[in-house]
């Protein structure tokens, strides 16, 4: 038996800065994935089939909260590390692929994700509630973007894509710290009570 809880209304705020980051990158990646061959897809495609598949054959071994705590953690992490990349090094072929490779990654763990979630809060008006706050912070996320891009396009003459995605990776980088912190914070240790 675990001695992990969550804390629904921290984790509530974590589904909600995760979907606020969704909603502000969506666009981005048709830039960021832009030097990668076409073919590529199809074999990263492959690969997240392939992952899956495998990830799927454990889940009687991994759906349960100190699994989802690490591997929803380490997901999110790779994704810091992702636009942290972007920020460092300058567009290349290399870099698309590298920032493709960790999103595939992260990917290839989305069902099981979803399904220990579910699992774990078995409860109709929290899981109403957590979708209802994914679409909200996906909807402004998306609102957001679209606003940035109009505002820097206006006011700094920053009319190429790939300038605006990169600008952009800065608000991204603020986002994604913030919903690691949520998603840390979402999990308590239960205290015993005969010690």
């Amino acid at each position: 038996m675990s001695n992990l809880s969550i804390d629904n209304s921290k984790y509530l705020k974590y589904k909600f800065f995760n979907s606020l980051f969704l909603g502000i990158s969506v666009g981005s990646y048709i830039t960021i994935y832009s030097p990668l061959d076409i073919k590529t897809f199809s074999i990263g495609g492959i690969f997240l089939a392939v992952a899956m598949i495998i990830i799927a054959k454990y889940y009687h071994k991994i759906i349960n909260i100190n699994y989802f705590k690490k591997i929803s953690l380490t997901a999110e992490y790779c994704i810091l590390l992702s636009l942290l990349i972007l920020l460092i090094f300058s567009y290349s072929y290399a870099i698309s692929l590298a920032i493709y490779i960790i999103y595939q990654i992260t990917f290839s763990f989305g069902s099981y994700l979803v399904r220990t979630e579910t699992m774990l809060f078995n409860e109709k008006k929290i899981i109403s509630k957590l979708d209802v706050i994914k679409q909200q912070g996906t909807l402004i996320g998306m609102g957001f973007s679209f606003l940035f891009y109009k505002l820097i396009e206006r006011y700094f003459m920053i009319n190429d894509n790939e300038t605006q995605v990169y600008y952009v990776h800065f608000v991204l980088v603020i986002v994604q710290i913030i919903t690691i912190l949520f998603l840390s914070n979402s999990f308590k240790t239960k205290r015993h009570q005969n010690q």
